[in-house]
């Protein structure tokens, strides 16, 4: 199955977007069609044994459109000039030339009736054939600089899939052919000097009609696209963000070259104030990084030797080297770009509807207007009059609002999330968000940090604790589980050696077993003894009431008996419990998953005020904890950290993956969140509830648009209220609308999460426990006692949290809870006998 997008060029409505997904759907080997009006493109799935590009490409031509193969860069991220951009550019041209024509023809057109002042020889009737000829010579200019809209409108009538485009043709065009009569029949009138056919024809030409309302749509065509460049402002913002060039090191040798011209494991060194060029590791230095323009995170992160960095974020302090470990298309970057390209591509249900009425709307406009027309002169009205309500009906009929009521909400919405860390792969999700009842939250590493430490070591009598935490070592290197990396963290601290481990084996969920010393040993859960017959003794208590303090107990026993156990705490998040109440307050119902025991899982459940759990679930039983709630009629989300949720988050209706931070490609989320805070569900689920809102304004707003102009058009309210809408009125209103609807989509822009409205975690400098960091480079420090001293006078400011001193670097690394100048950390500094020199 390939995947391959298209950019398609000559859609302007969704009636063209429904041509051509009708057209390829109809296509054998297809599997998935998306045909994006907002970006003019399309992506298509389908079986390449059976179908190939150029037969796609056919299919569209055949359609009445154009489709060009888009080329995708792999290699780097790079701003084009899109397809949107070349567009408003023409539609400017086309603009300034059709007004350039557009106003002398009103003026002298519509200059006798509002008493303008003529020349002498375009009045009376002597000179009607002048009037009426300059009419038609300056509205050819703006029929030629906008035939487009009858070469794509009479195209795509003649293959019976007519659009906007159409309307216009047809409305304009008769008004044109209407008028170049009206010449004929005042040439003849002079001829027979028949002066009442003379004046009825020289004041019933319609050429000021047409070319006003060509130039009226060119000019809400230009302002749509305007503001539908705004609307994919948030990816040209991420676009620009990545930096051009990249400082390496070449033969130990700086070395200054383009971005494009990285290589894996390129060591490059960032200074202070330079964006990071591609994602890597740092292997020398500490500093702060600024992230927030791809996670949200509006305070900078501190990072040390060991920790990622995210290419086109800013280092803020200290210089530091790092060893490329990702570019171009695979960067953290490229892969956000592409999830907002995706999501932004993509069609929600409520959508069908849109596109239900859009595909029967233009014939039907056809109808209604032909209907109108022979109706008025039924009713005894004249030809011109019945003409004028005809033109008036096609013109002022817009499927184009419709069609873009979707994807610019979409876009907008998408787009803000991208800039907060929330990464939205499809508009289904957002559609389903709003609707979930039941939010499933995995333990570890979703409400809690997902990184445990060792708290208790019990022994059995014949073995110390050194002996019992070198074997745990020893197995759980060999494990993957995030509990064994307390146990080996806490190893390694103590500096103890590992023993030779043979026939490992691990089972999922509950333990592992291996031979040391030609020994067998288990290490794992409760259930994993007991179906190894190891009676846990008086180890059983002791572990209940580890488990009631919500710690975790590890057994550890050989084939004979339980040599003791090891209990390891993952501390909750700070924001856990906050983001819970959040839950509670939308009305969802809140259920923890966890392998652990009853008794720990009650414990972190009581801590956060959970009201339902389920413990001592296997990975692979989540997901059928996801069925069951979904058998019983549960909308339910699922959260997770991505690493063995897989199963659960693919079943889920909402699969959210948390703290995807440099691995944003988890295939089984819908929703994606850079950051490791449980607050950014909420944000999640309020901006997908905003943004299904934002597209329900804008259907409604596009529906009863054309509920009431084209009644109005079509003379409903004539004869009782004398209410006639000339054709030029008509197109203006059709612009208009096209324009409010992606203007509305806009407002998404400024959404703001109820959780930042409320506590201001970020503007407001007055809360406590805020953490900020700062780096200093401080002089004259060459030993212990030094680091000690300069430890010890920024400690005893209440704003310091913890202070590190790096020696090698002469960088001190400050956290503070409370914000607090430099010039304050400085004067410290320099009163414990040191100079602060950056």
């Amino acid at each position: 199955m390939k995947s391959q997008k298209f950019d398609i060029r000559g859609m302007t409505c969704s009636a063209c977007s429904n041509a051509v997904d009708r057209s390829i759907k109809k296509l054998d080997g297809i599997s998935e069609v998306n045909v994006n009006l907002l970006s003019n493109s399309m992506i298509v799935k389908y079986d390449d044994t059976k179908l190939n590009d150029e037969k796609i490409i056919k299919t569209v031509e055949d359609a009445g459109y154009e489709a060009i193969l888009a080329q995708i860069e792999n290699k780097k991220i790079e701003k084009k000039d899109s397809i949107a951009q070349n567009e408003m550019d023409e539609l400017k041209n086309r603009l300034i030339i059709s007004l350039i024509f557009a106003v002398p023809l009103f003026y002298i057109a519509m200059g006798h009736m509002l008493n303008w002042s003529l020349p002498s020889y375009f009045l009376g009737e002597k000179n009607a054939i002048t009037f009426a000829f300059t009419q038609f010579l300056l509205a050819i200019p703006i029929v030629f600089i906008n035939i487009k809209y009858y070469k794509v409108g009479f195209k795509t009538l003649f293959k019976a899939s007519p659009n906007m485009d159409s309307l216009i043709a047809i409305g304009t065009g008769a008004a044109m052919l209407y008028g170049i009569f009206a010449i004929y029949k005042i040439g003849f009138a002079l001829g027979i000097n028949d002066l009442n056919m003379l004046h009825k024809y020289s004041m019933d030409l319609y050429f000021e009609s047409a070319a006003i309302v060509l130039t009226l749509i060119t000019f809400g065509k230009y302002l749509e696209a305007k503001a539908k460049g705004k609307t994919s402002e948030a990816i040209n913002k991420l676009m620009d963000l990545a930096p051009k060039k990249a400082l390496v090191l070449r033969d130990n040798i700086e070395v200054e070259i383009s971005v494009d011209e990285l290589k894996l494991k390129d060591i490059v060194i960032v200074k202070p104030g330079a964006s990071i060029p591609a994602d890597g590791v740092i292997i020398s230095g500490n500093t702060s990084i600024d992230e927030s323009m791809l996670t949200g995170e509006s305070l900078a992160v501190s990072k040390k030797l060991g920790d990622r960095v995210i290419g086109a974020s800013i280092n803020k302090y200290g210089s530091i080297k790092f060893e490329v470990t990702k570019i171009g298309s695979d960067t953290v970057l490229a892969q956000i770009i592409k999830l907002v390209e995706g999501a932004s591509s993509s069609k929600a249900a409520i959508s069908k509807l849109a596109d239900k009425i859009s595909s029967i709307f233009v014939p039907t406009v056809i109808l209604i207007s032909i209907i109108a027309t022979i109706t008025w002169m039924l009713l005894g009205y004249d030809f011109e009059f019945a003409l004028g309500i005809g033109i008036a009906i096609l013109v002022i009929s817009c499927p184009c609002a419709l069609g873009l009521a979707t994807p610019t909400a979409i876009m907008v919405g998408t787009g803000k999330g991208a800039q907060n860390g929330i990464l939205i792969k499809n508009a289904e999700a957002l559609e389903i968000a709003e609707k979930i009842d039941t939010i499933v939250l995995d333990k570890t590493g979703t409400i809690t940090e997902g990184k445990p430490k060792v708290t208790d070591i019990i022994v059995n009598s014949g073995i110390n604790e050194k002996r019992l935490l070198q074997i745990a070592y020893s197995l759980e290197n060999n494990s993957e589980h995030p509990l064994a990396d307390a146990i080996i963290k806490k190893a390694e601290d103590e500096k103890i050696e590992l023993l030779k481990v043979e026939d490992f084996k691990a089972q999922n969920g509950l333990g592992v077993e291996a031979k040391i010393e030609n020994e067998t040993i288990f290490i794992g859960n409760k259930k994993f003894l007991e179906n190894n017959n190891i009676l846990l003794e008086e180890f059983f208590e002791k572990s209940e009431k580890l488990a009631s303090s919500g710690k975790t107990p590890i057994f550890i026993s050989n084939n004979k008996k339980i040599l003791g156990l090891i209990a390891v705490a993952d501390v909750v998040k700070t924001t856990s419990k906050r983001a819970i109440e959040e839950f509670y307050k939308m009305n969802l119902e809140v259920i923890m998953l966890t392998g652990d025991n009853h008794k720990t899982a009650k414990a972190i459940a009581n801590e956060l005020n959970i009201q339902n759990f389920i413990s001592e679930v296997l990975p692979e039983d989540k997901d059928k904890v996801i069925k069951q709630l979904q058998e019983n009629g549960k909308k339910v989300a699922m959260v997770g950290d991505g690493i063995n949720d897989a199963p659960a988050l693919a079943r889920a209706d909402v699969a959210i993956a948390i703290g995807a931070g440099t691995d944003i490609a988890i295939e089984s989320a819908n929703i994606v969140l850079v950051r490791n805070d449980l607050l950014d569900v909420v944000r999640a689920i309020e901006l997908s509830s905003a943004t299904l809102k934002n597209i329900k304004q804008n259907l409604f707003w596009a529906f009863i648009y054309n509920i009431i102009g084209i009644p109005l058009a079509a003379g409903v309210f004539y004869s009782l209220l004398g209410w006639k809408l000339n054709p030029m009125f008509a197109g203006a209103a059709m612009s208009l609308s096209s324009v409010s609807v992606v203007l509305n989509a806009l407002r998404l822009s400024f959404f703001k999460s109820t959780i930042d409205e409320n506590l201001k975690l970020v503007e407001n400098k007055n809360i406590k426990g805020v953490n900020m960091t700062k780096v200093l480079k401080v002089d004259g420090m060459s030993c212990g006692h030094c680091s000690g001293r300069v430890e010890k006078a920024l400690n005893a400011l209440e704003q310091v949290s913890d202070v590190k001193v790096d020696l090698a670097t002469k960088e001190v690394t400050i956290n503070c809870k409370e914000e607090v100048s430099t010039e304050v950390l400085e004067n410290s500094i320099k009163e414990a006998g040191y100079e602060v020199i950056k």
